[in-house]
């Protein structure tokens, strides 16, 4: 995957990583719903600035910026735009494409693998230990990649989900999988 295409701001960058393919040793899985985020958004985590927990939101695009949600679920984002803006890209959910005995393994043989962010992170096995990760350095266990398959050409965009400000805010985009959605 290039670079360049996510150093633009996070609502360009956001549908342009759909169908794309996150991946993490044995699992995988084509990326179906995401959501944007930017620093002067309110809901944002770099709202107020850097600070240690959200420093791979600033880090150079492509960074895998992790937190935890609730205090139970890590979930997974990648970072855009310039370095040192505090930009990134909320993955919300996959397609399972490889590692579907693993991903219920670790979801303790529930169905609904990929279809939230704490899910798919914990299918995954994304923790917090990956926060910061370079997703295009070669040598990283996790990766974002390009395998041909392009973005949708009219994604499905509405408000965000989950948020207690800027809900109505329209920077989520998904792939059109009839009513199939993430949950929170």
């Amino acid at each position: 995957m290039d670079r360049q295409l996510l150093e633009c701001d996070a609502p360009t960058v956001a549908p342009l990583l759909l169908n794309k393919v996150l991946a993490h040793g044995s699992t995988a899985g084509r990326i179906v719903e995401v959501e944007a985020y930017t620093p002067d958004d309110p809901a944002s985590h770099s709202a107020r600035g850097e600070t240690r927990r959200n420093a791979a939101m600033f880090d150079r695009a492509g960074t895998l910026y992790c937190y935890v949600s609730y205090g139970i679920h890590v979930c997974a984002n990648v970072a855009v735009d310039e370095v040192g803006v505090g930009a990134a890209v909320l993955i919300r959910a996959l397609d399972p494409q490889r590692g579907l005995d693993v991903m219920r393994r670790r979801r303790s043989g529930r169905k609904d693998l990929v279809d939230g962010p704490g899910k798919l992170c914990q299918a995954l096995g994304i923790g917090m230990e990956h926060n910061g990760l370079d997703l295009l350095d070669p040598t990283s266990p996790i990766d974002v990649y390009d395998d041909g398959v392009p973005p949708p050409s009219a994604p499905l965009v509405g408000p965000r989900i989950g948020l207690s400000v800027a809900r109505d805010t329209p920077w989520r985009w998904r792939v059109d999988r009839g009513q199939r959605q993430s949950i929170q």
